[in-house]
């Protein structure tokens, strides 16, 4: 009766552990293409709207759902509250803690951070060619992921129940 306790606990730990590791890979295209809207509303914003970056960023936050509304949201705070922050180092801040609970890579930070260092240094339309070369790498990195989640997730779930199974059938 404990064999088949502990054999089923060992399966059903084995498919969960896949299964978050499928459900990164299948979270990141999503929160790219959240990025890359909330990237042109924030570009809409800028050059068009002619809104200040801060009111912007809120602006996003409110048109957007999910983590990446807290993103827009952390930065714009930090801008509107007046801690003294620069632009570059309120995208930075919010970015670090956007970062820990995203799925994005490394590769897709580094995009999002040298976006950071070009808003609100410059004039409007330096920022929105900043706004669409981040738009442009973000696409290629979103094409990536979704071919990485296409082969990836189901692999991994596969791999959780497998090996677990396989798991079982060693140990008994």
């Amino acid at each position: 009766m404990y064999k088949l306790i502990g054999a089923v606990v060992l399966v059903a730990a084995g498919g969960a552990a896949g299964m978050l590791v499928a459900r990164d890979y299948a979270r990141r295209p999503v929160e790219i293409r959240s990025i890359i809207t909330a990237l042109q509303m924030l570009e809409t914003e800028i050059i068009y709207s002619a809104t200040p970056l801060g009111e912007a960023m809120d602006r996003v936050a409110s048109a957007t759902d999910g983590i990446v509304s807290g993103l827009f949201r952390e930065a714009s705070h930090s801008l509107l509250v007046g801690e003294g922050a620069t632009a570059g180092e309120a995208w930075e801040k919010a970015l670090v803690n956007f970062y820990r609970s995203s799925s994005l890579t490394v590769t897709d930070s580094a995009i999002l951070k040298n976006l950071g260092r070009a808003l609100g240094r410059s004039g409007r339309e330096d920022q929105e060619k900043h706004l669409k070369l981040a738009c442009e790498q973000l696409k290629r990195e979103l094409s990536r992921a979704e071919e990485a989640a296409a082969k990836n997730t189901r692999m991994w779930n596969y791999l959780g129940f497998c090996g677990a199974l396989a798991a079982v059938i060693i140990l008994y």
